[in-house]
């Protein structure tokens, strides 16, 4: 990396007059790259800081949930490099099994072909051939936000290193016995055909029918109810609660399953709710998770009716229909034969879908790979009750535990070409033989690789150590491992963040793959809505960066970030955040031209004047507060508090404040000059991480250094001078009042108004050029007339409004305003001096009544001296 000498060299004041951030973002990042800011050293003594990006699917695009996470993401690293740390940013794309075989499988079928026609050695490549032309397209976008990742060292999770990672933990899991195959209820997907994880499913109200149906005849029948009839070719059992009276004597029974001439049994089962419905409920055990448990335990025949397209395989009139046709068909057979007793329809209920396709999904009994999660969920779980990992914010703790203490095995098998394939060999003679990246896999006659790959969480999982090198023992590993915190949204908290916390500390023993877990909320648009393409509300974040620049999105998306609560965003907000770039462009180009610099040393407090002294104690306790902000992950906090000091304070007062000053000249000019440019300097180094671009570019021109990526981190000096900070909220105090004043008299902002201030007695006496010009007060001149007087902060103010405004008009206006304060007043007074009230009113309650009293009266003396103030009528 190219070392920042930070040698300072007389800044340059020739800044545009507008800022266009299209002219900067671009060069400004390549040159970024190509001095190798952003690249980890793991030789460095430096201590390491880490985090590994949330692997982007190769088939996606930068969305505004992509661009909110990076921003977060960012100004963490840029911080902490900023702060000496050695500083890694991990990259990397996920090969997304499902995603990307459905867009090549696609692009196949223009043209008019599919990936059996090819065959899967062929069909591998052309995937590859893909991602190599076309995918990871979202590499340029990352750059346009600003994305300090380190490039080279870049992953992809199909690459050869990690490969060999998964293989390797493939087989280690395998040996410990913690990997198995077994035939078990899967989420099947029959447009995508293959299995799915329960996470992967996206449950939503589906409208459907329930109907009731008759099993069984007279004393010796029963009704159960079901919104897919089509699986009761699948049947099984009945099955009842052992205690329910009205079924005991049918218990043991056989049964006959209408369309079929299949007799059934009928079984006690615990899982039966008695209460719901009539209480018995159909068992099809090869079509429905809980009928699979119910059948394993009551040692029923698991009878599949439905092929992987959920096509009708069962014997009968209805072999060969979709699953939704013999749904229809097969409710026609059964009313024909008097066996519905209630149909309802719609009938609204919970249906789950595949999250790639949107396809309903079916529940099929199918031999898979499964993980055996007990001990490796119990040891997730146990590293954050220990402390080992922070969750922040901590009330989503409960969450986690709600996940990892209740998992289920996890199938990890996919029915895909494209991905890790299982790395198991079946023998001529039922050998199953596991192998490591290491060995060879059996040869001969017969032998065959199992044809299923893993799950893509399963690769995802180990992206914290097995991008820096795991299995092998690498430098970068023993580093970089464990990272320093996870950033991600609460929404991967199961799918990611719980598989990277087994698998992380399963291979590195015992070691946690983070010490913290930061979790984030969703973006959505400005009333609170999901943002979707089919809502009409989604948003393109490289729109907004070519209309806005990309410092004004993560400006917003920042200052819109609290801990694990979604994120409301609307392009007003954006335009906002624009605004404040060019705030900061203007007001640093206004500072350069007057004076403002670093060269020098700061000027000693004696040197200084009030108001300088006032915005160096500012600085530092801003500095104080965004470190504090940072630490807790509190960026929508941090984000203000650097918006109000840089646009609040810098901008509208210090710098209006010192005008007289610097229009003046001299030496002390120069004070608040150097005293401009140390603020300028320590405000831009606080705001770079999180708007990298514009600060860069005027912190090179204020300070003629190298760069701010590499420049030092601010640290909060100590400085404070209380009694600065007071006598300044005084001006504050009288400018304030004096501009409400002027404004409620419909005064115009440059309209200049002769005025007398009596500032004896307060510190005020200093800052009257200030005051007057900022107020646009001119003298008073001999033919001066108070016609209002406003007594604020010790100091009054006289003002001749003759010709400017309507006194009667006014002190009709005043008249009113007193008698709605003054019976502000007496409401108060009357409720805090009813003891009944104040014997049963909360403590807050009374506490707002004393403060509405408080205002009232204030407010009383307030417009009884601007009354004072008007000349007779």
């Amino acid at each position: 990396m190219t070392e920042n000498t930070q040698t300072p060299s007389s800044p340059n004041s020739e800044l545009p007059t507008q800022y266009a951030p299209a002219e900067v973002e671009g060069k400004l990042y390549e040159r970024w790259v190509e001095r190798g800011y952003f690249e980890a050293d793991e030789k460095s003594e430096k201590p390491p800081y880490a985090i590994v990006i949330p692997p982007p699917n190769v088939t996606g695009s930068l969305h505004l949930g992509h661009a909110f996470e990076h921003t977060l993401i960012d100004a963490l690293t840029r911080r902490k490099r900023m702060q000496g740390y050695e500083t890694l940013w991990q990259p990397g794309m996920d090969h997304a099994g499902i995603a990307t075989q459905n867009v090549v499988e696609r692009e196949l079928a223009k043209e008019g072909k599919s990936r059996h026609d090819l065959g899967r050695e062929a069909f591998v490549e052309r995937v590859w051939q893909w991602k190599g032309e076309s995918g990871g397209q979202i590499s340029g976008q990352m750059r346009r936000l600003g994305d300090g990742v380190d490039w080279s060292r870049e992953r992809f999770t199909m690459d050869e290193g990690l490969s060999e990672a998964v293989q390797t933990i493939f087989k280690k899991l395998y040996d410990d016995e913690l990997i198995y195959r077994a035939e078990r209820i899967i989420n099947w997907c029959p447009r995508c055909l293959t299995a799915i994880s329960d996470i992967e499913v996206e449950y939503q109200d589906d409208d459907g029918e329930l109907v009731s149906i008759r099993y069984g005849e007279g004393d010796a029948s029963i009704v159960v109810a079901t919104t897919r009839a089509e699986t009761m070719l699948g049947d099984t059992a009945v099955a009842v609660h052992p205690d329910d009276e009205r079924y005991k004597h049918m218990v043991g029974t056989e049964i006959e399953l209408p369309l079929t001439g299949r007799r059934i049994p009928v079984v006690a089962d615990e899982h039966v709710d008695p209460e719901f419905g009539t209480g018995a409920v159909k068992v099809t055990p090869a079509h429905d998770p809980n009928d699979f448990e119910i059948g394993q335990r009551h040692g029923l025949a698991n009878l599949a009716v439905m092929d992987e397209h959920a096509v009708i395989t069962a014997h009968g009139p209805f072999q060969g229909l979709d699953r939704l046709e013999a749904r229809s068909a097969i409710v026609a057979a059964l009313r024909a034969d008097g066996r519905i007793v209630a149909e309802k329809r719609p009938y609204s209920h919970s249906v789950g879908h595949c999250s790639r396709c949107k396809t309903t999904i079916e529940p099929r009994l199918s031999m898979q790979w499964w993980v055996k999660v007990g001990p490796l969920a119990k040891a997730a779980g146990d590293a954050v009750r220990d402390g080992k990992v922070k969750i922040h914010p901590q009330e989503m703790e409960k969450r986690y535990f709600d996940w990892v203490d209740n998992l289920h095995d996890w199938c990890i098998s996919r029915q895909l070409w494209w991905g890790h394939r299982i790395p198991v060999w079946y023998g001529p003679n039922g050998e199953v033989v596991c192998v490591g990246p290491d060995e060879q896999p059996p040869a001969g006659e017969g032998w065959t690789q199992d044809t299923d790959v893993l799950d893509t969480w399963f690769s995802s999982g180990l992206w914290p150590f097995s991008t820096l090198g795991w299995p092998r023992q690498t430098e970068s590993l023993a580093k970089f491992y464990p990272n320093s915190v996870l950033v991600t949204g609460y929404d991967i908290l199961f799918f990611w963040v719980a598989r990277m916390m087994m698998f992380g500390i399963y291979a590195m023993d015992g070691t946690p793959p983070f010490h913290t877990i930061a979790l984030h909320g969703m973006v959505r648009d400005q009333f609170g809505k999901k943002m979707s393409k089919s809502f009409g509300n989604a948003v393109n974040p490289l729109d907004w960066m070519d209309e806005y620049g990309s410092d004004a999105v993560r400006f917003t998306l920042a200052r819109g970030a609290n801990p694990g609560v979604d994120v409301p965003i609307g392009e007003d907000w954006v335009q906002a955040s624009r605004n404040f770039a060019n705030k900061i462009w203007n007001a640093t180009r206004f500072a350069l031209m007057n004076g403002a610099t670093i060269e020098g040393p700061l000027p000693t407090p004696e040197e200084m004047s009030a108001t300088d002294r006032w915005i160096l104690s500012r600085l530092n306790k801003t500095v104080a507060e965004v470190d504090a902000f940072y630490e807790d992950y509190q960026f929508s906090k941090l984000s203000d508090s650097l918006y109000h000091f840089a646009w609040d304070e810098v901008f509208s007062w210090y710098v209006e404040l010192s005008k007289t000053t610097f229009f003046a000249g001299g030496e002390q000019a120069g004070v608040s000059g150097r005293v401009l440019g140390e603020v300028l300097d320590v405000m831009l180094r606080l705001l770079h991480p999180v708007v990298p671009f514009v600060t860069e570019t005027l912190w090179t021109t204020l300070t003629g250094r190298e760069s701010l990526v590499i420049a030092e981190w601010p640290k909060d000096s100590g400085f404070r001078d209380e009694a600065a900070e007071a006598e300044v909220a005084t001006v504050q105090a009288v400018v304030t009042e004096v501009r409400r004043f002027r404004k409620e008299q419909g005064l115009q902002d440059g309209q200049k108004v002769p005025a007398r201030l009596d500032l004896t007695g307060t510190a005020l006496a200093a800052h009257e050029a200030a005051i007057r010009q900022l107020l646009r007060l001119q003298p008073e001149g001999e033919e001066f007339h108070a016609t209002a007087t406003l007594p604020v902060a010790g100091a009054t103010v006289a003002l001749d409004l003759s010709g400017t405004i309507d006194v009667a008009a006014e002190r009709k206006r005043l008249t009113k305003d007193l008698g709605a304060a003054e019976k502000e007043k007496q409401q108060a007074e009357a409720k805090l001096g009813n003891e009944a009230f104040i014997a049963k009113a909360p403590d807050n309650v009374v506490d707002k009544i004393k403060g509405r009293l408080a205002k009232a009266e204030a407010d009383i003396a307030r417009i009884q001296a601007q009354l004072d103030g008007l000349p007779a009528a």
